[in-house]
């Protein structure tokens, strides 16, 4: 359906095009005085329900996330195409800051210890033997760079497996006052905890060997997900990662 799909929401029009990643066409929209993100990738209904599934528990549970604006009908999405309420903040600077961001995931994590895997999708354990996961192809890279990979994903062994955002740079977190929103969850799913816990200033407080652990298999993973789309990109996060 494409942007069509936006008349099932009303009488919105596009504003401008946002930056969204690789996978997404993300768009600000105007519907009557409201100003919304629209979304528009290609993940499967049964991704997508997922998703919003998630983002409605969490913020039953308190946790504060993007809310979603359903279409005229109620649908939460409708063929890839999910709509979304702004979130107002500021990116994250200090060490305080990132330390507040280390609470919400790890909040995150806490709420999630049991929830099911993405559909479709595989963990960074699971592809240590496994070619195959939504956003992953190892087949795609050089056997010398999946080695490298799958060694750096194997030391997280044993680690608990929770719901992970996947993707907290400061561009995907905002800040109002002592409130911290995260945004873009399109990389989420069930995986290592510490995979969320690479920020700026350690402000997880990861100890020397977890850090060094978590950086590896974070970049690891930054590499396989980004080889084809963005592989200039992924080269560089794959020579981060110590040879298998």
């Amino acid at each position: 359906m494409g942007w069509e799909a936006l008349e099932l929401w009303g009488r919105a029009r596009v504003i401008e095009r946002l930056s969204g990643g690789v996978r997404n066409d993300v768009r600000l929209v105007k519907l009557g005085d409201r100003r919304l993100v629209a979304r528009l990738g290609d993940r499967s209904d049964e991704d997508l329900a997922w998703e919003t599934e998630l983002a409605g528990s969490l913020a039953a549970s308190g946790l504060p996330v993007p809310e979603l604006v359903p279409a005229i009908d109620g649908r939460p999405f409708v063929d890839g195409f999910v709509v979304m309420e702004i979130v107002k903040g500021r990116q994250p600077e200090s060490h305080e800051d990132w330390r507040m961001v280390a609470d919400y995931l790890e909040r995150l994590h806490e709420l999630t210890r049991g929830w099911r895997q993405r559909p479709g999708w595989a963990s960074s354990g699971d592809l240590v033997t496994m070619d195959v996961g939504t956003s992953v192809d190892l087949r795609t890279m050089p056997a010398e760079g999946r080695a490298k990979c799958r060694a750096a994903w194997s030391r997280l062994e044993g680690g608990e497996r929770v719901v992970v955002h996947g993707d907290p740079n400061a561009g995907n977190v905002r800040i109002d006052g002592d409130r911290v929103v995260l945004i873009d969850w399109d990389e989420a799913r069930v995986d290592a905890a510490e995979l969320d816990l690479v920020l700026p200033y350690n402000a997880a407080g990861l100890d020397a060997v977890q850090l060094a652990t978590a950086s590896q298999a974070a970049s690891a993973w930054e590499a396989a997900v980004c080889w084809l789309g963005e592989p200039d990109y992924a080269r560089r996060r794959l020579a981060e990662v110590a040879s298998a």
